[in-house]
């Protein structure tokens, strides 16, 4: 067995290869819909908690594919992942899904890596690049199915192109990427849905809070996160007046 002590390069060999394994599961032709997307989550979760039980035994842990215990409460460095990110996106063989895998530290996303396996990438946070100048038009990602009606007040307000998306993974780091502006997300979200993506934004100097400017802490009792926003930082407190101003209206 081979031993990888350096936890972001752990973070990002665990994404990419979970990816790599969710492809060929894919790309058999063997499975409907349905039952490509729950072997895909299976798959992926399967290797990942006994690789990380391997690599990180005395570290918790919090998986969306596996039940839940207290034990990872009194742990001070927990994983939290999500092996697809996107399962319904994955399953019609598109490309904007994802795999989390993070390392919170007392709470905080320290360390992330998001794969995007069906663009052949992995976004880590141990090497932040430059993300390209805004546009003069700014551009928000939404849900491509149900866009929060926040997001859509927001981008009025700010005069922002709403680009529907897939995943919350893959709508985070279209922002990373320079592809978008502004992740603004209001429909309720669980820790492995955003720790990852959180982290990685953090790295490459984005701001990352709740939607009222709170920070977003990890490895709680109650996993789930009601709100996210992820943009850039000259951009971040125009949205969060916008949103101010569109509860306050309300």
């Amino acid at each position: 067995m081979s031993i990888i002590a350096d936890d972001c390069a752990l973070a990002a060999h665990l994404a990419e290869t979970a990816g790599k394994l969710l492809l060929q599961v894919r790309d058999s032709g063997l499975l409907s819909l349905h039952a490509l997307g729950k072997a895909g989550d299976q798959t992926a979760n399967q290797f990942l908690i006994h690789a990380l039980a391997e690599q990180r035994p005395d570290d918790g842990l919090l998986s969306e594919e596996s039940k839940d215990t207290d034990a990872r409460l009194s742990k001070s460095r927990v994983w939290i992942i999500d092996p697809v990110d996107g399962t319904r996106e994955y399953g019609e063989g598109r490309t904007d899904w994802a795999v989390h895998v993070a390392l919170a530290i007392h709470g905080a996303p320290v360390i992330g890596a998001v794969a995007l396996p069906g663009l052949g990438i992995v976004l880590r946070s141990d090497q932040p690049t430059a993300i390209p100048a805004a546009p003069e038009k700014l551009r928000m990602v939404v849900s491509r199915t149900r866009p929060a009606a926040e997001a859509l007040t927001v981008a009025n307000a700010l005069g922002a192109e709403c680009i529907p998306m897939g995943s919350a993974g893959a709508k985070a780091m279209a922002v990373v990427r320079g592809e978008a502006d502004i992740y603004l997300h209001n429909g309720g979200q669980y820790e492995w849905d955003n720790c990852a993506p959180a982290a990685v934004a953090i790295a490459f100097g984005l701001h990352v809070s709740r939607i009222d400017g709170s920070p977003l802490v990890y490895n709680q009792a109650d996993t789930y996160i009601p709100d996210l926003l992820i943009c850039r930082k000259q951009h971040a407190q125009s949205v969060l007046d916008a949103l101010k101003a569109a509860t306050a209206a309300t």
